[in-house]
C-alpha cells in the first residue's frame, strides 16, 4: 500500500500549535505519512528565507520527517495543510491544499482573496463564514468552504472545568484570583505602550496573580522576556509556552488589546479587559479591510485607556463577572462550530482531501454561496 503524503508547513510556532492536535489525530494513521517543513522566517531586503533548524524542537513530533523548505520545493505531496495564507512555503506540487487558520480575530486579516489559493477552507464557525460571504469570497468556482471548528480550542474546552494546575506549577498562590495579560503582536500593542506600568500596578496591588504571555512573533523584534524578567516574582510570572490554552483556562480574567485570544476566551465565559491602543487600531483600519469592531470587538469586556484605571477595572470585573456575559455567550456560539472536537473533524477533512474518505464528516457543514 502506498501511503498518502501529507505536508504541514508554517513559519511561526503558533502555526504548528494550531495544527498539532490534528497531527496527533493523524500521526498513527497507517495510510498516511506526515511531513513537517517551514521554519523561522528571515527577511533581507526582497529575499525571504526559512530555517527549520530547531523549529519543531518544542513539539512531540517525528523529527525524521522534518524537511527544509528547500527540500520540499523538489517534492510532491497529496495534501498540503497550512495555518497561514502565504504560498512561500508551498512544495513543488500538492494535489489538494487545506487551510486551517491560526487565529480567530475581529481583525479578520484572514478574510481576503489570497485564502482562495487553498482548495479547502476549514472555517472556525458561522461568524467567519458570514465574513467570507460578505467579502464575496464564497463562490462556486473557488475554494470549498467548510464549518469545522477551530482545533486550537479543543484543549481549551478539555481544560475548561479542570483544576487550574498551571497556577500552582508556576509558583503562584492558588488561593488568589489569576489574571492573564496576553497582547497582540502588532506594532503599538498594549505591552509596548503601557505594559510595564500595567504590570507594576497589578503586582503592586497584591490581591491577584498575574501571568504575562508576550506574543510569540511580534512585528517588532523585542525580547519581552528579557525586558520583563526583573518584574517576575511571587505575584507575576512570564509564560514561555507556545500554546496559550492552559493559561486561558487558568485565568479568572483576561487582559488584552486586539489579540485573537479574546475571542477564544469567550468559550470560558469569564470577564476580560481591553487595554486601549488607538494607534494600533488606526493602523489596522488601513490594512485590514474586514476589521469588525461592531459585531463583537471590544464589546466583550471593559475598555481601559491607561494604567491608572487598571486596578479599579480588574476589581469591578471580578466583583461582577456577569456584566458582559450575554454577548460573550452569543459570540462563543457564533464564532465556534461545535467546540471541542474540531481536530477530529479536520483530520477527516485531510483524509478526504487525500482520497481516503469518500465524503466529508457528517458534523462538517459546507458553506453555501447564498
Amino acid at each position: 500500500m502506498t501511503k498518502k503524503r501529507i505536508l504541514f508547513s508554517g513559519y511561526a510556532k503558533v502555526h504548528f500549535v494550531c495544527f498539532f492536535p490534528v497531527y496527533q489525530q493523524l500521526r498513527n494513521d497507517p495510510e498516511i505519512d506526515i511531513y513537517l517543513s517551514g521554519g523561522f522566517k528571515s527577511t533581507d531586503g526582497d529575499d525571504v528565507s526559512f530555517s527549520v533548524d530547531g523549529f519543531y524542537d518544542d513539539f512531540d513530533v517525528d523529527h525524521s520527517k522534518v524537511l527544509s523548505a528547500a527540500e520540499t520545493k523538489n517534492m510532491d505531496f497529496d495534501v498540503l495543510v497550512c495555518a497561514h495564507l502565504s504560498d512561500a512555503l508551498f512544495p513543488r506540487s500538492a494535489n489538494r491544499t487545506v487551510q486551517i487558520f491560526h487565529g480567530v480575530s475581529f481583525k479578520n486579516l484572514a478574510v481576503r482573496e489570497k485564502a482562495l489559493r487553498y482548495d479547502y477552507l476549514c472555517l472556525p464557525g458561522q461568524y467567519h463564514a458570514e465574513q467570507y460571504r460578505k467579502q464575496g469570497l464564497i463562490r462556486s468556482d473557488a475554494s470549498t468552504a467548510l464549518l469545522t471548528g477551530f482545533p486550537k480550542t479543543d484543549l481549551l474546552m478539555a481544560l475548561k472545568d479542570q483544576p487550574r494546575q498551571l497556577v500552582e506549577n508556576l509558583g503562584l498562590d492558588p488561593a488568589l484570583p489569576t489574571l492573564l495579560f496576553a497582547p497582540t503582536g502588532d506594532k503599538h500593542n498594549s505591552l509596548e505602550i503601557m505594559g510595564k506600568a500595567v504590570i507594576d500596578a497589578l503586582v503592586g496591588d497584591g490581591r491577584w496573580n498575574l501571568m504575562v504571555k508576550p506574543h510569540d512573533h511580534p512585528k517588532r523584534d523585542t525580547n519581552w522576556f528579557s525586558k520583563l524578567a526583573s518584574r517576575e516574582g511571587p505575584r507575576m510570572k512570564l509564560l514561555h509556552d507556545f500554546d496559550i490554552a492552559p493559561a486561558l483556562a487558568s485565568a479568572d480574567l483576561l487582559l488584552t488589546d486586539a489579540s485573537s485570544v479574546a475571542l477564544e476566551y469567550t468559550l470560558l465565559d469569564r470577564p476580560m479587559i481591553f487595554l486601549d491602543t488607538p494607534k494600533l487600531f488606526e493602523k489596522l483600519k488601513k490594512r485590514a479591510p474586514a476589521l469588525d469592531l461592531e459585531t463583537y470587538g471590544r464589546k466583550l469586556g471593559k475598555i481601559v485607556e491607561g494604567p491608572e484605571s487598571i486596578v479599579e477595572a480588574v476589581e469591578s470585573s471580578l466583583a461582577d463577572p456577569s456584566t458582559e456575559a450575554a454577548i460573550r455567550r452569543q459570540a462563543a456560539e457564533h464564532l465556534f462550530h461545535r467546540p471541542g472536537a474540531a481536530s477530529e473533524r479536520i483530520a477527516k477533512v485531510v483524509r478526504h482531501a487525500a482520497g481516503l474518505e469518500p465524503s466529508l464528516p457528517e458534523d462538517v457543514e459546507r458553506v453555501s454561496t447564498d
